[in-house]
């Protein structure tokens, strides 16, 4: 393997020009035979087997050309002397790659692989035959050479393993991505099902405000996930995990989804369901997602009434005729609405058949009334870890003040402790007073303006509930009245 490629060229072209040399001389039976010694003899000389990667195949760009020249770029660079260097607006960094024409050798399992850059120069003939000048064309390729004796070795290990490292180079150094999806009638005029936007959201587990035990199970079911690809392949399951996050408004649910996306380095695929004409096009979205990446359904609930049908043929039979009328006006309303989405049509974008077009993905639900959902929605299986987004608790409000003061502990944190657990206070609005509106803004003064606002939300609370008790004290007491009065005027009459 330590010759070079023109070495072993030039052999060749040396065997070539004997063989043309005696097919020209022997008869054409003699050939034949002499074909058959010629395979056997250029096997003996050249015992190496070339495998090419064109950079396009059938007009399409080729996804192991890309990968193979993004593994060769790493491992080379410290051994090759000609490289390129690329920075593209998808990339966090500068992308390395081997130069055109250039050679390196990779070792895998103690066995030596020669690659190399090779471009071939292609003249635009169209063009000289309308009288322009011919414009030269770049055709790119990765030749890898081996010996045959790893012919075995090369097919069921090394490309595959080339392939995949390639893969986690790329995701490792691309910026993500925040898709969300077209409307179906500029599908075909804009490229594509989804737009997308860099994704730059800093929320990690580690800033995000919630109980450090609840953190963890999910920190250690996201691991389990991403090294799960045999397992799932061993029980004949598709590799996707569900989450469904509900919980009061202001808890954090978006900030989680930002959180796993970066822990796991995934693209995340925003759905807007509404604006979802069908089931077709559903699946369609699905089918155009890539792996490794989250599939969000923000408010699940308010999304689509996916339940309507369901209950209406479990009470069609109680109901009366106005009752019936009014769902018939209901359901014609409904039929001229945009979208034709079904449960039926939701479960299987979850869990159907289609659902494993792809691999390494999570699907995530979000809702503020987890009780309006459909069971069959959300159960185990489907929405495989409910998490509950709750209020602000102490635990949750030492990592805000960590996020946002910078300091661990302080003499009103006992207060505040005792607040938080007298008091519903979601984790914005604790982050909302803890920040500093000005520059000269310190610790003392965000957590005294806390301190005061949960003291006036908790006397604001304590007001509306007297007033809402009030009311039925009144209505007795002028009940009361009334009764008195009529009874004083009976008493008169007779």
């Amino acid at each position: 393997m330590g010759e070079t490629f023109g070495e072993q060229f030039s052999r060749i072209a040396g065997l070539m020009f004997v063989w043309s040399t005696i097919q020209q001389l022997v008869p054409y039976r003699v050939q034949i035979y002499l074909e058959k010694l010629w395979a056997k003899l250029f096997t003996f000389f050249y015992p190496y087997v070339h495998i090419t990667f064109h950079e396009y195949t059938k007009g399409m760009r080729n996804e192991a050309y890309s990968c193979i020249g993004t593994y060769l770029g790493a491992k080379s660079s410290n051994k090759a002397k000609h490289l390129t260097g690329d920075k593209s607006g998808n990339s966090k960094s500068l992308t390395i790659s081997l130069a055109k024409r250039e050679e390196t050798i990779d070792e895998f399992n103690g066995v030596q692989f020669q690659w190399k850059a090779f471009t071939e120069e292609i003249q635009d003939s169209s063009s000289s035959r309308r009288g322009g000048l011919s414009i030269p064309h770049e055709k790119n390729s990765y030749i890898l050479v081996f010996h045959e004796k790893y012919r075995e070795m090369v097919a069921e290990r090394y490309l595959d393993y080339v392939i995949e490292e390639g893969k986690a180079i790329e995701l490792s150094n691309r910026k993500r991505k925040l898709y969300t999806n077209k409307n179906g009638n500029d599908w075909y005029w804009n490229g594509g099902k989804w737009k997308h936007i860099i994704f730059q959201h800093p929320a990690t587990f580690d800033t995000l405000a919630m109980d450090p035990k609840k953190k963890q199970e999910i920190i250690n079911d996201l691991d389990a996930f991403k090294k799960g690809k045999e397992y799932y392949a061993k029980i004949g399951k598709a590799w996707k995990r569900g989450y469904l996050l509900y919980g009061p408004p202001g808890t954090g649910k978006s900030t989680m989804i930002a959180a796993i996306a970066n822990y796991m380095e995934y693209d995340i695929y925003d759905m807007e369901l509404t604006s979802v004409k069908t089931n077709s096009e559903l699946k369609q979205l699905l089918i155009d997602t890539r792996s490794k990446s989250v599939i969000v359904i923000e408010d699940i609930d308010c999304s689509l009434d996916l339940t309507k049908k369901r209950k209406k043929k479990e009470d069609d039979g109680a109901k009366t005729e106005e009752k019936k009328k009014d769902d018939e006006e209901e359901e014609e309303k409904d039929s001229n609405s945009k979208s034709k989405v079904t449960l039926s049509g939701l479960l299987n974008f979850i869990d159907g058949i289609w659902s494993a077009c792809g691999q390494e993905r999570i699907i995530i639900f979000t809702t503020n009334h987890v009780d309006k959902l459909d069971p069959a929605l959300i159960r185990r299986g489907r929405m495989d870890m409910h998490i509950e987004m709750s209020y602000c608790k102490f635990e949750a409000f030492k990592i805000l003040a960590k996020n946002y003061l910078d300091i661990d502990s302080h003499p009103l944190f006992g207060e505040i402790r005792q607040l938080l657990e007298e008091n519903d206070v979601s984790p914005c609005d604790v982050a909302e007073n803890l920040m500093p509106k000005t520059d000269s803004g310190d610790a003392q003064h965000c957590l005294m303006k806390l301190v005061e606002a949960i003291k006036t939300a908790k006397l604001e609370k304590e007001k509306s509930g007297d007033k809402k008790e009030s009311k039925p004290r009144k209505m007795k007491f002028n009940l009361l009245s009334k009764f008195n009065f009529f009874k004083q005027s009976a008493k008169g009459k007779s």
